[in-house]
């Protein structure tokens, strides 16, 4: 197992090599606090200390002679494969609702009860409509809602043309806004093409005392 590294490996090799059973196990347990120190991650795996007493034999090919506190596991057991899972491999005539739709119509049909038939059928027919709208991002008509209801169930699952179904409306998801903030911010910064110094009044005294003294006159300066 790679990833206790060859150090490890080296010393599973020497407890196996070991004549007595009184220091196998002595230095079996200084190897599993060695194991559960490289891999911190397996603290929060359930039981973490059987899974380490079953890497340590393992890592010995299940040569290493020991009192573990678990029992030792099967060399077969780490070479079992789960079971491939069964995907279903049926046509879809109208894929747009789903195979679940198809489900529900199958337990509609074996209801007996007409009061409890007709609200099923009336759950479906809306079920349909919003799984129709969330396809086509568009109203649909009740309509059609209905004419594919009587061919999906081979014209055993009906209701009346009168019936109103359950409003669904597809919105689209909102704007960040966040853009429109930042170009506020920068038109507050900006002030118009640029920032005045008008409200300064050392920078105002400046300029008034300038224009009073023009350059290059015979008078000197005034202290």
């Amino acid at each position: 197992m790679s990833e206790y590294g060859r150090n490890v490996q080296n010393m599973v090799k020497y407890i196996v090599a070991l004549p007595t059973k009184e220091e196998r196990n002595r230095y079996a347990q200084v190897v599993i606090d060695l194991m559960g120190f490289l891999n911190p991650h397996l603290r929060d795996v359930a039981d973490f200390k059987h899974k380490l007493w079953d890497h340590l034999h393992i890592i010995s090919d299940f040569q290493i002679d020991v009192d573990a506190p678990y029992p030792k596991p099967a060399p077969d057991a780490i070479h079992l494969k789960p079971e491939p899972l069964k995907y279903p491999h049926q046509r879809i005539k109208y894929k747009h609702y789903g195979k679940t739709i198809e489900l529900m119509m199958d337990k509609a049909k074996s209801i007996e009860e007409p009061d409890r038939k007709q609200h099923m059928v009336q759950a479906i027919a809306n079920f349909m409509k919003m799984a129709y709208v969330q396809w086509n991002k568009d109203s649909v008509a009740d309509e059609t809602i209905l004419a594919d209801l009587r061919a999906m169930s081979q014209g055993q699952l009906k209701l009346e043309d009168n019936v109103n179904l359950a409003r669904v409306e597809f919105r689209t998801p909102p704007q960040n806004n966040t853009n429109r903030g930042r170009t506020n911010n920068q038109n507050n910064r900006g002030g118009g093409g640029g920032r005045s110094n008008n409200n300064n009044p050392r920078n105002n005294n400046n300029q008034n005392n300038r224009n009073r003294n023009p350059g290059g006159g015979g008078g000197g300066r005034k202290y």
